[in-house]
């Protein structure tokens, strides 16, 4: 759909294109909210940046652990769901789980069913300063809202290897609890690149389904808390690979990740390791920079909400979804249910206040 030309204010306008943002735009439509959802666009900058709409399911291939997909063969149900054009864009389905990309679309397509206007654009910048808030897409177009919902989700910090991108979901992975317990995992050697809790966490994730961890870390002492770190040192099928780092990814355009190629940071030689998967446990980075210190920040830069178990931030009236404000869980189902509390007290801050 192409960019609005109505210089009306908006009920609500949600920026994102994950769970977080098509859960709200499914609850808002429902309550006749009329919602606006900019969801990005698929641009070569936004690629280079991880910035493409769908957020990290883009990159997800089967998603086993998000409700309602039992194994099936859910191709008849897809082409009866989604519109030719959209299924064009994602490809063929393959296989009985849906996929992360398939995942989101439905999504998109149950919001939209029930009225969400969607805008292939995104927001640059944003004025929160009075009400009603003023956005500026791309185009330099702008846009008042009563109401704004900031779904734009994190991205996972890796290493930055080109061998890394090129086995991107081919064994290349930033989430265990997404992808550990996929079958080319199970019962094989995997890789944990890292040295704080969020690393040791994945590898004793990953301990549950693969043969051995390897956990690589460029020190020769855990960044972890004390007790994490025991638990990691301790763990019968975790291998601290100390002072090391990842130089290379080795792998086959056919089986994906076959190894993993290690450089010393003390001299020692270079070390190869055989592993079906890589995980990059180097922390994520909250898409927060175009809110340019409108709204506060966590000392990691994801959007602080005052109020326990509530999407609201601290101006009024600005409501924070999914990843953008997760640092914890940073998962489909708790972005999609945060998506629906941002939703829900949009709804009733809109009652409140007329």
């Amino acid at each position: 759909m192409g960019e609005l030309n109505a210089p009306s204010v908006e009920n609500v306008v949600i920026i994102g294109s994950g769970p977080a943002s098509w859960t709200a735009a499914i609850y808002a439509a429902r309550a006749s909210l009329l919602p606006l959802v900019y969801e990005g666009a698929f641009t070569e900058a936004n690629q280079m940046r991880n910035l493409l709409p769908m957020g990290q399911l883009a990159l997800t291939t089967e998603v086993e652990n998000y409700p309602g997909f039992p194994p099936a063969d859910l191709g008849i149900f897809l082409e009866s769901a989604i519109t030719e054009e959209r299924r064009m864009m994602l490809g063929l389905h393959e296989g009985n789980m849906v996929t992360g990309p398939e995942l989101v679309e439905l999504m998109r397509a149950q919001a939209v069913h029930f009225g969400t206007r969607v805008v292939e654009n995104e927001i640059t910048s944003v004025d929160f300063s009075q009400r009603p808030f003023r956005l500026t897409s791309g185009d330099g177009s702008e846009i008042l809202a009563k109401t704004v919902i900031v779904a734009t989700g994190a991205t996972a910090n890796y290493l930055g290897l080109p061998s890394e991108t090129h086995f991107k979901n081919h064994g290349v992975s930033a989430c265990a609890v997404c992808d550990g317990a996929l079958p080319r995992f199970r019962n094989r050697p995997v890789v944990v690149a890292g040295g704080g809790d969020s690393a040791v966490e994945e590898a004793d994730y990953l301990a549950k389904f693969a043969s051995k961890v390897y956990l690589v870390h460029r020190r020769d002492q855990l960044r972890a808390s004390a007790i994490m770190a025991k638990r990691a040192m301790e763990h019968p099928k975790i291998v601290i690979q100390w002072n090391r780092t990842v130089s290379e990814i080795l792998g086959t355009d056919a089986d994906g990740v076959t190894g993993v190629r290690l450089a010393s940071t003390v001299g020692e030689p270079e070390l190869v390791l055989e592993a079906s998967g890589f995980f990059a446990a180097i922390g994520h980075t909250p898409t927060t920079t175009f809110l340019n210190g409108q709204l506060e920040l966590t000392d990691k830069k994801y959007i602080h909400r005052p109020l326990p178990h509530r999407q609201q931030t601290s101006v009024p009236g600005v409501f924070a979804a999914g990843d953008v404000a997760d640092e914890y869980y940073r998962q489909a189902i708790t972005a999609a249910a945060s998506g629906a509390q941002a939703a829900l007290e949009a709804e009733r801050f809109l009652v409140q206040n007329g």
